[in-house]
């Protein structure tokens, strides 16, 4: 049941995410970021990337449900403690890190004047995308944990 609490909480995510893009609160748009790893069309990028959004939503549930079952707990606080982890993970070490080095669209630290690319680097905790980037990842993984964790409970991992 923690893959059936993954997509709730991918939607959910997703969709906090995207509106606290529309509020002004990040210029971030995660789906468009790992879309255009793909390709440089911004519209099919987005459809990948969505794609890509959902199935990692699941993968990380799957880890979820994992570490729910070896420490024999579940519930939506130590869900929502799951969430902080692996939003502190996202942005100091996989979006930080790996996904300028695997987009071929995306600046890094490095580039220079001579280079134009798609997409500027996010930088530590996602911080060039905005002051409240962060912020609103750590929120919406938060719920996202917190959605998985309530699911895993409710069937039988409290």
């Amino acid at each position: 049941m923690a893959l059936a609490g993954g997509l709730v909480g991918t939607v959910v995510l997703t969709s906090g995410m995207r509106a606290a893009q529309e509020l002004g609160l990040t210029r971030m748009d995660l789906p468009l970021l790992l879309g255009t790893i793909f390709t440089g069309d911004r519209a099919r990028a987005a459809v990948i990337g969505y794609t890509l959004q959902f199935l990692n939503g699941l993968v990380f549930a799957g880890v979820y449900a994992f570490i729910f079952w070896a420490t024999g707990t579940a519930g939506w606080l130590f869900g929502g403690l799951l969430g902080v982890v692996q939003a502190l993970f996202v942005g100091s070490a996989l979006v930080y890190t790996l996904l300028p080095a695997i987009n071929p669209r995306m600046g890094t630290a490095w580039t220079d004047a001579e280079e134009n690319p798609l997409l500027e680097p996010p930088g530590f905790m996602l911080v060039n995308y905005g002051r409240h980037t962060a912020l609103a990842t750590i929120v919406a993984h938060v719920f996202y944990g917190a959605i998985i964790g309530g699911f895993a409970a409710h069937f039988g991992w409290s």
